[in-house]
């Protein structure tokens, strides 16, 4: 896959295929274009909704080193989230308020066509049974490393330590042990 055009046409397939409201879950490297991948592909997909990973990210534990990325509140995504919206059934969730430092008021599970999420440590065998398309952004994690380092920097944060002794190791031992690149179902080129 190249292009945003054959990945919306990818997820246009998928979700006339289910014919149900569908889950895309994007994941890669820290830093390796998540974020930006699932805001395009939201705007190009009519009646798509985004949910940001990080707010479902435990602002202690996400700053510890861990095999499986244990920091994601993986659980609490899938019961929350994720089970409501494919069932089509009303629910709440709460996300982490990172400035308030705690979790917000709850709010109604989105209604949508295709709810995009964008997580690290995403495909992992507690999500990935209710994910409908899994994409993979396709860049080494140096290369993804750097970016994350940089655009922090930009951003007027300092966590290169955090990035260097915590994330990457986290994102090396995930991909050791989980595969994600295997398990996804598109691979996406962020170069």
């Amino acid at each position: 896959m190249s292009n945003l055009d054959e990945l919306v046409q990818v997820v246009t397939a998928r979700r006339r295929e289910l014919g149900r409201p569908t889950v895309v879950g994007i994941s890669g490297f820290g830093g390796s274009g998540k974020s930006t991948l699932a805001r395009r592909l939201v705007a190009a997909l009519p009646d798509a909704v985004r949910l940001r990973g990080d707010d479902f990210l435990d602002p202690v534990r996400v700053h510890r080193r861990s095999a499986d990325w244990d920091g994601v509140e993986r659980d609490r995504l899938v019961a929350d989230v994720l089970r409501p919206f494919r069932d089509e059934v009303a629910g709440e969730f709460q996300r982490y308020d990172w400035d308030r430092g705690r979790l917000t008021e709850p709010e109604p599970v989105p209604r949508a066509d295709v709810l995009v999420i964008d997580l690290v440590g995403l495909f992992h065998p507690t999500t990935l049974p209710l994910l409908d398309l899994a994409v993979w952004c396709e860049i080494d994690l140096w290369t993804a490393t750097q970016r994350g380092i940089a655009r922090d920097r930009d951003d007027g944060n300092d966590h290169d330590r955090v990035w260097t002794e915590v994330w990457e190791p986290n994102e090396r031992d995930f991909d050791e042990r989980f595969a994600p690149r295997e398990v996804a179902d598109v691979l996406f080129p962020t170069r």
